[in-house]
């Protein structure tokens, strides 16, 4: 495993931790209707990076793309769930469209996803009944 495995594992367990803080804050404070949508992107997405990190040291997905995979949805991660909770809680954006663009990074992430599956990665595949 790569160093950039690494940071993107614990960058993963991070939107965890960070998808059950907003959950927590959003059942507290009244009116934050994106900070629970933030949340839920960052919980449904923290499983999918870790996941995505596992399957490159695995090989049965191309590793290259798998990567770019995960960190599509960690950028998009932070832009989407940043500006939303953001206006959830200081009532300012992150920056200008940063949540379409954090919507279109997490979108092509899971594309690249889905394409890692189907490029080929060099392994040699042992002939049925071997």
């Amino acid at each position: 495993m790569t160093g950039f495995d690494r940071a993107l594992l614990a960058l993963g367990a991070l939107a965890g931790l960070l998808g059950v803080a907003a959950s927590a804050a959003a059942a507290h404070i009244p009116g934050t209707d994106s900070l629970k949508t933030a949340a839920q992107f960052l919980l449904f997405h923290a499983p999918a990076i870790i996941v995505l990190v596992a399957l490159t040291a695995t090989g049965i997905t191309h590793r290259l793309t798998t990567r770019v995979a995960a960190a599509a949805l960690v950028m998009g991660l932070a832009l989407f769930s940043g500006d939303l909770s953001l206006r959830a809680m200081h009532g300012i954006p992150l920056f200008p469209m940063a949540a379409p663009a954090g919507g279109l990074l997490l979108m092509a992430g899971w594309l690249l996803a889905a394409l890692a599956a189907f490029v080929p990665t060099g392994a040699r595949q042992a002939a049925p009944g071997r």
